[in-house]
């Protein structure tokens, strides 16, 4: 996979990837129905083509019909679109996308999730002092 998945996509193509994403596999004509617009039909297939030569989508053959799926697992491009988000927007700062988040709307996140985030960084340090410790290595 290319390290910055969303970085090498088209707005369009991102939205295609998305709806693979949510549906798994689709048509050319099932895509096309879930994007936003009027694409036509030879545009989605053509996009559907370019993203399977960039190595994100493959197809599989369902008698005359191609069946598209993401090539690349969603955790890797969640991960890649959030870096690609806080490098644009927040100058490669997560405190900054976090604080974001927390900022002006902090009344949309609860409690249990205010909870759940705490105990996330709480698993960083850990981890964090773990790496620390092992490249110190014995004293």
């Amino acid at each position: 996979m290319q390290p910055h998945l969303h970085a090498s996509l088209t707005r369009r193509e991102r939205q295609i990837m998305d709806v693979l994403f949510r549906r798994g596999r689709a048509t050319a004509a099932e895509v096309m129905a879930d994007l936003p617009g009027t694409p036509s039909y030879s545009t989605v297939r053509t996009q559907l083509r370019v993203l399977e030569e960039k190595g994100h989508v493959r197809h599989e053959e369902e008698g005359v019909r191609y069946v598209y799926m993401p090539a690349v697992r969603r955790h890797a491009a969640r991960k890649s679109a959030l870096k690609h988000l806080v490098d644009t927007f927040f100058d490669g700062s997560a405190e900054k996308a976090v604080a974001a988040l927390l900022g002006g709307e902090a009344s949309r996140v609860t409690s249990e999730e205010l909870d759940r985030i705490s105990e996330l960084i709480t698993r960083a340090r850990v981890a964090e002092l773990a790496q620390k410790a092992k490249k110190e290595g014995p004293r």
